[in-house]
């Protein structure tokens, strides 16, 4: 295991359009709970059409909970996830949708497993929603296990698998580690071609694999995701789309995930 950069503050980049609740649940999620590692949560304001979300995030901003960013007009998932990640180039970025629920030490165990060895570029927790990283249904949505909280749930996690890590192909974006590293040897998000968000974060992995760098599933950490509050019933249509782009800019990207 290589050492982090301990002293370098982690940048927790959440870009914010709509659900006050959601996001309100995800932000003191992210404030509950206390961190080894130094940190700096940073809400982007995708131009909500929310005035009370618009006032929470004033808020908190207000009050030094966090940094706000406001995007004039609405640029989308990728741009905006761009805007974070250009803030501040000497850090480590955890990219959160704001329709998450962390626990516990989740920063500090994520970023122990991004320097678990030399290549690892981006970590992703499970969840109950994401993908290739889902638990227990593979690929599909699963509530959290009857009569047990994200809290629980989590604990356990990390109890059966603390320090564990596997590599998968890619990351997945509703919590995803950068190390910044790779992000410097890869780019950021390609706007052009994923500019309404969903694909984005494969296209990058994809990218990041084509010069040695490696993407890790963080076994001993669960992050509860809702998923599809910001694109509502443009998200099968995204989804869609997000796969052609990927399919011609990778042909081997499908062989890779199966």
């Amino acid at each position: 295991m290589i050492e982090p950069h301990s002293e370098a503050p982690v940048d927790i980049v959440i870009p914010v359009y709509q659900g006050l609740a959601v996001t309100r649940r995800c932000l003191e999620s992210v404030f509950g709970h206390r961190q080894q590692r130094p940190h700096e949560v940073i809400a982007i304001d995708d131009a909500s059409p929310e005035p009370e979300l618009v006032d929470y995030l004033n808020e908190l901003a207000e009050a030094g909970r966090l940094t706000l960013l406001r995007n004039p007009v609405n640029q989308g998932f990728v741009v905006t996830a761009n805007r974070g990640l250009a803030l501040h180039p000497d850090r480590d970025v955890v990219l959160l949708n704001s329709d998450t629920e962390v626990n516990g030490d989740w920063l500090d165990r994520l970023a122990c497993c991004a320097y678990a060895a030399a290549t690892i570029g981006t970590v992703t927790p499970f969840s109950n929603n994401a993908t290739i990283c889902s638990y227990p249904h593979f690929c599909e949505f699963n509530e959290l296990p009857p009569g047990l909280s994200l809290a629980a749930t989590d604990a356990l996690f990390q109890r059966a698998n603390a320090g564990r890590w596997l590599e998968i192909p890619t990351a997945v974006g509703f919590c995803m580690y950068i190390r910044r590293d790779c992000q410097r040897a890869v780019g950021g998000f390609d706007e052009h071609a994923f500019g309404s968000g969903y694909g984005e974060e494969n296209d990058f992995c994809m990218r990041a694999a084509k010069v040695g760098w490696r993407h890790a599933l963080c076994a001993d950490t669960y992050v509860y995701h809702v998923g599809g509050v910001s694109f509502g019933e443009r998200q099968t249509a995204l989804q869609a789309q997000a796969r052609a782009a990927l399919t011609a800019l990778h042909p081997d990207y499908d062989d890779r995930i199966q």
